[in-house]
């Protein structure tokens, strides 16, 4: 009778106690053993508690979905110094894995590859070692895999292959050998694939070739051997060569007996002999005290023969080749632009319409409102200009309550709207749901009052803002510019209103130096600020056809993967430093590059700038590189000079670009002649 009472009393202790006392959370002791791993010291993942609710918003770094269940763990930058823990695998709902720009070490877990939901992957900038799981090619969800910037080895798994989903792959700046697999040309919606900076050897295979939709491939700085179809970024292998391309040897038929050229031989049940280089095919005859005379015309003979029958096919099928590439796909290179875009008037356009992360954006605390205190924690008032604060009448009213009729842009997490105030001025109205904006209202303020304080004469300016607590979401309120962008003014048909003049270019070059200058040296951000995302789209013309620079400032108010899901699209594109491939950082050089990129646009009036465009400046051959529908009716001497301006500013390595206030000092002597 008194055990029973005893073992009813502990029963009835379990009940009150609670079953999740006795079971636990699963996830919550996951992402505690993640953080045991990830920040071993808790310097950096304190908020992490085992007593603490992971999708109450106290997690730094952890966003839930719907059902509570961790969705995404994003913690890029946060100076994390451990390693990835196995434990990640009993997230089973993880879409969003985020620990770039890190400092971790060790292997990455052959667990991972349980996250079937998984789609973006970033373990980029940090310090792994070890071969790459081949379990990750089991990860069927996959859309992003970024390993690059590690120290990790051995070959690269042929089951990457069936990531049939997967969009980009970054694997470059590591250790990585062997070859390249063929079965990376089974995935079918690849558009970037980086490799460059390994020992991998061997071939590009043909089967890449096939692949859909690649936009850009980089294999530069490894081992590989063979023929190289045109548009590919080769550089610093020595055993290619191709038709082209100024880094590499053209393939000759002397080189042919020692080109590798598996893309390209028919196939044949036969086995092909080994190549041998030409000097060894001499020395075969010959021993240390004679050669056989008799013996080398013929063989010389043989072999000459052997060489024009081979190279005659090799350069037949070559052709053959590359008309059929040139007809199904484009390979983006340093100064070829996307096909998609955008050429509208609209505010920002580009920015809003650009798919966002997967990730699960974390959420303000309740009731935040930056602008409902007009002093901050020290009590120092925030000088905001008056009539900066807009409520949301005035947003609806200008909008006509958020009119279809006036949206220019959307995406899920950004919409821009043409406003007209009761004053009568015309404005651009971005919505931002305040979701993909700074978690930290400190951070969020700061960036604000950056933005607040950018006062050019070629930069939009920022009018107000508002912040409705009901809709979840912030409006930035700007000035409207008349003219569109200077997107539309590319590609024009001859006659078009469109057609800007000599003047009117060399005007708009020079305004938005002007304007880049002064964001790298604005007092207001202290050590100056990178644009980070300049393009024709980001460049508006006012009603003067003076040039405006659009979104300066304007990342530093978002969180940190709603930039990175903004700005990685566009690492494909022209504007885009080459050093971002491997550092995949922004600096005032990146942009000074960018602005040279812009400066070809205009001159030449087109949107994507071609390998001839590009020889054309090279050469300075003026006729090939000027936009036709100006008639002749420029400066030969003007053009010459901001051809040189624009190839400085794109040259490859960064320390070898000007800085803009040297740019500006060198536009200035750009005098048109008498």
């Amino acid at each position: 009778m008194g055990i029973h009472c005893c073992v009813s009393a502990f029963l009835l202790f379990l009940a009150l106690s609670g079953v999740e006392t006795v079971c636990g959370n699963a996830e919550l002791r996951a992402l505690m053993e993640i953080k045991s791993f990830l920040d071993p010291e808790n310097k950096c993942l304190s908020s992490w508690t085992s007593d603490g609710d992971p999708c109450s918003g106290t997690f730094v770094g952890v966003a839930c979905n719907d059902h509570r269940k961790v969705a995404n763990i994003s913690l890029p930058g946060k100076g994390l110094s451990g390693k990835v823990s196995p434990a990640v695998a009993e997230l089973k709902c993880l879409s969003g894995l985020y620990l770039h720009y890190n400092s971790l070490t060790g292997e990455i877990p052959k667990e991972i590859a349980n996250l079937t939901e998984l789609t973006d992957l970033y373990l980029n900038e940090n310090d792994l070692y070890g071969t790459i799981p081949p379990e990750i090619g089991d990860m069927a969800s996959l859309q992003v895999l970024d390993l690059c910037c590690n120290q990790l080895t051995g070959h690269i798994p042929t089951k990457m292959g069936s990531l049939n989903k997967l969009g980009v792959l970054s694997l470059q700046n590591n250790r990585l050998d062997g070859s390249i697999p063929t079965s990376l040309g089974n995935l079918g919606m690849l558009k970037t694939l980086y490799l460059s900076f390994n020992q991998l050897s061997g071939p590009i295979p043909e089967s890449l070739a096939d692949i859909p939709h690649l936009e850009v491939l980089a294999v530069e700085n490894n081992t590989l051997s063979g023929i190289v179809p045109p548009g590919f970024n080769c550089k610093n292998n020595p055993g290619l060569c191709g038709v082209g391309f100024s880094s590499l040897r053209v393939c000759l038929p002397w080189d042919d007996l020692s080109i590798p050229v598996e893309p390209f031989k028919p196939k044949s049940n036969a086995t092909a002999p080994e190549s041998v280089p030409l000097s060894a095919s001499f020395q075969a005859h010959c021993n240390h005290t004679h050669c056989s005379g008799s013996s080398k015309l013929a063989q010389v003979a043989i072999v000459v023969g052997a060489i024009t029958v081979t190279a005659m096919l090799i350069i037949g099928g070559f052709l053959i080749f590359i008309r059929y590439r040139r007809r199904k796909q484009k390979i983006g290179n340093t100064f070829d632009t996307s096909d998609g875009q955008l050429s509208t008037a609209d505010q920002a356009k580009e920015f809003c319409m650009r798919t966002a992360s997967p990730l699960v954006c974390l959420e303000y605390r309740n009731g935040w409102d930056p602008l409902a205190d007009t002093h901050d924690g020290n009590g120092v008032s925030q000088e905001f200009p008056p009539g900066f604060k807009f409520n949301l009448e005035d947003v609806e009213s200008a909008t006509q309550y958020f009119s279809e009729v006036n949206l220019l842009g959307k995406s899920n997490f950004c919409a821009v709207y043409k406003g007209i105030l009761k004053d009568g001025s015309i404005v651009a109205v971005k919505s931002i749901n305040v979701t993909c904006c700074k978690s930290e209202e400190v951070e969020f303020m700061k960036g604000l009052r950056l933005l607040t304080s950018l006062k050019h004469e070629n930069l939009v300016k920022l009018r107000g803002f508002c912040y409705s607590k009901g809709r979840g979401e912030c409006f930035l309120i700007y000035d409207f510019a008349s003219k569109g962008n200077l997107s539309q003014y590319l590609d024009v048909q001859d006659g078009s209103s469109h057609v800007l003049d000599w003047p009117t270019r060399v005007s708009i070059i020079n305004g938005i130096a002007k304007g880049i200058s002064y964001l790298h040296r604005s007092e207001a951000s202290k050590l100056g600020m990178v644009h980070q995302n300049i393009s024709v789209e980001k460049v508006l013309i006012d009603e003067k056809f003076d040039p405006l620079i659009s979104d300066s400032g304007l990342l530093k108010l978002l969180a940190d993967d709603v930039v990175f899901s903004a700005v990685k699209v566009s690492a494909a594109l022209g504007y885009m430093a080459p050093e971002y491939i491997t550092t995949g950082r922004f600096t005032e050089k990146s942009d000074v590059y960018a602005f040279g990129v812009i400066i070809l646009q205009i001159l030449s009036g087109k949107s994507k700038l071609t390998n001839l465009i590009r020889l054309a400046a090279e050469s300075c051959r003026l006729e090939d590189l000027i936009d036709p529908n100006l008639r002749g009716n420029f400066f030969d001497s003007e053009a010459t000079k901001l051809t040189k301006i624009s190839l400085a500013c794109t040259h490859e390595l960064p320390e070898q670009r000007p800085a803009m206030e040297e740019v500006i000092e060198e536009l200035s002597k750009c005098s048109a002649d008498p």
